[in-house]
């Protein structure tokens, strides 16, 4: 029997439909998660988790950290890195990024972030109590100090500190009106560029030879634009009129200070100021000079009062102008017995020809520092008074060259800002009139001069 061949190539051979499983029901995405949740009890341990979490960050206490400050208020806490510039000894500051937390704490294990802080001026009296804040509380500083009138020895014991920079560097020509005036002008358009919060530190210099006492912060002031003087005190009055301008013009967030006459350590020993002119002189055995007939009537403040108000206004939401001094009042005989006291009682005292266009009277009223900022001075003159001379005594025995950096600057001071000062007077007429005692409010004086 034969075989048969049968060619199938050409034939066609059965397709079969592919497999198409049946579309998913649109709820099933909203059910799936709910009976995952549901089964073994997963709901339930997140409840007790969020639970557990909530009691933790409301019972134990923030890991927040801030430099302990006596009789202080809580500074806001800031919730991205900031950087800040300062500019003291007559001059500006600001802060670079302004966002804050108004309230609660931070969670637990995360440290509130550094400021990146620059301070021009840092190295001189003021800015380096300024610089020993900022540094204790955690920030990042640079100081940036041609040393014409600061000193490297206010800042050498941050040198070791990685958080601690020191660049000499002259942000303009030392000249009394273009440091006022030029250099603020250079530092709001810095704030300008990079959106920072700009403090001007301005001077109670500004009211001139007050026609009102004591002096608040609306009253415009009595200046002789074309006296010795007015190199200083007009250009401290444009630099408030710059920083307005920027404020207004350009946007800019500002805060303005008036300082009045403030001491402490690390003054310059011959700056030709009243204070530091009469502890030198005591010290050294020399009379105390004092010009005109020693009526002049002045405020002082010690320097950690002052920086606590300058970190008040900078960290709060008002504008200012803010005077920060102490609201007691002392004449120029007064404060030069206080200066007998602390140092020698046998002080003897020189009367010299009183200088032009000096102010009769010099008090501030800090009402609206104490009602926005929740500050007021702490410290006594006769409480601070013994630091400060404490201070110059080391210096003055103990390294004669550390006087050196302040000699230049005398020339240039004298002319524009001469200090006031006067004899000795009667004991009964200086008790009790540092601001701060149970005294104050019997004598509420308390007096100097620049």
């Amino acid at each position: 029997m034969g075989s048969e061949l049968i060619f199938r190539g050409h034939e066609s051979t059965p397709v079969t439909e592919a497999y198409s499983p049946k579309p998913l029901k649109p709820w099933l995405s909203v059910i799936r998660p709910i009976r995952y949740m549901l089964r073994e009890q997963r709901l339930v341990f997140v409840f007790v988790g969020i639970a557990i979490a909530t009691f933790i960050f409301a019972i134990l206490p923030s890991s927040h950290t801030q430099a302990s400050i006596p009789n202080s208020v809580s500074l806001p806490e800031l919730t991205q890195t900031q950087r800040l510039v300062y500019q003291n000894g007559h001059a500006t500051g600001f802060r670079f990024g302004s966002s804050f937390n108004s309230g609660g704490k931070i969670p637990l294990g995360l440290k509130r972030k550094g400021l990146r802080i620059v301070v021009t001026g840092g190295a001189g009296f003021v800015g380096s109590h300024l610089v020993d804040r900022l540094i204790s509380r955690g920030d990042s500083v640079i100081v940036v100090d041609n040393f014409f009138t600061g000193r490297k020895e206010n800042v050498m014991h941050h040198f070791g500190n990685p958080r601690f920079e020191l660049i000499r560097h002259d942000v303009v020509e030392p000249l009394l009106l273009e440091t006022n005036v030029v250099g603020t002008l250079n530092m709001l358009g810095l704030a300008k560029r990079v959106g920072a919060r700009f403090l001007l530190t301005s001077t109670s210099e500004v009211y001139g030879d007050p026609l009102q006492h004591p002096q608040v912060e609306t009253y415009w002031g009595n200046v002789n634009p074309i006296g010795v003087r007015s190199c200083y005190d007009e250009g401290k009055r444009t630099a408030e009129t710059l920083t307005m301008d920027y404020h207004r013009g350009a946007g800019v967030e500002v805060r303005i200070a008036r300082i009045f006459n403030t001491y402490g350590p690390r003054m310059c020993i011959d700056d030709g100021r009243v204070v530091s002119n009469f502890v030198a002189q005591a010290l050294r055995k020399e009379p105390l000079t004092v010009y005109g007939d020693g009526k002049q009537t002045r405020s002082f403040q010690y320097v950690s009062d002052l920086v606590e108000g300058l970190m008040r206004l900078m960290e709060g939401e008002h504008v200012g102008p803010f005077n920060l001094g102490n609201p007691g009042e002392f004449t120029m005989l007064e404060l030069a017995q206080v200066v007998q006291e602390t140092i020698d009682a046998n002080a003897k005292i020189e009367f010299r020809p009183n200088t032009e266009d000096d102010p009769h009277k010099r008090k501030p009223d800090i009402s609206k520092a104490k009602e926005m900022l929740g500050w007021e001075p702490k410290v006594p003159l006769r409480k601070g008074l013994p630091m400060m001379v404490s201070d110059f005594r080391q210096r003055i025995f103990g390294d004669h060259k550390e006087n050196a950096p302040c000699a230049v600057a005398v020339k240039s001071w004298n002319s524009a800002q001469k200090l006031s000062v006067v004899p000795a007077i009667d004991k009964d007429l200086t008790a009790g009139k540092e601001y701060g005692t149970e005294e104050n409010e019997a004598f509420g004086k308390l007096r100097s001069s620049k």
